[in-house]
């Protein structure tokens, strides 16, 4: 009986985090804005070493940006409340953990080291799914890491950069979508 009342509490706080953060839509939305300029630089005349070093700089200032648009879609950034926010921060964090994967690549094969980008970008949203009891998430952190092996392997990083920011803005609006439908469930 008090495993049952323990899950109940866990798929409630699940529940409110994913209504309180709107799924996590403003990291999404950066994103999808950092997917833009990698490929405006991918598909640029710079050499291939400028433009890995330039991918990776401009990563960086992605919890910058997902607290303008945390602001701009009413989410608070740094909700407290819940005690799945902090998991939910180590899941987001993991992603640096693997950065050196693409640094590795930098130096080994650069003309891969944006599809080990876009993997590692892909595969660190797999927690979200469980998460935010999100099928968008899990649908699109395999699509997008077995999408960025394929298209990574057999093609240009330009075209990489241009099928990842389709990805990202359907991602963006297939989970707003999941979260509309989830609001409608609650009201």
């Amino acid at each position: 009986m008090e495993s049952n009342v323990k899950n109940c509490l866990l798929a409630e706080m699940r529940r409110d985090l994913a209504h309180s953060q709107k799924k996590g839509l403003h990291f999404l939305l950066s994103a999808a804005l950092i997917w833009t300029t990698v490929f405006l630089l991918h598909t640029s005349k710079l050499t291939i070493s400028t433009k890995n070093i330039l991918t990776i700089v401009c990563s960086a200032p992605i919890f910058m940006i997902a607290m303008l648009f945390a602001r701009l879609i009413k989410v608070n950034f740094f909700e407290r409340s819940n005690p799945l926010s902090i998991p939910g921060i180590m899941f987001a964090m993991n992603q640096i953990l693997y950065i050196p994967i693409s640094v590795w690549m930098f130096y080994e094969c650069p003309e891969k080291m944006l599809m080990a980008y876009a993997v590692v970008t892909g595969a660190h949203l797999f927690p979200f799914a469980w998460l935010y009891c999100s099928n968008v998430y899990l649908f699109f952190s395999v699509t997008i890491t077995i999408a960025a092996i394929t298209v990574g392997w057999l093609f240009p990083s330009a075209v990489l950069a241009a099928v990842m920011l389709l990805l990202f803005v359907v991602f963006c609006i297939c989970l707003f979508a999941e979260y509309r439908k989830d609001e409608k469930k609650l009201d």
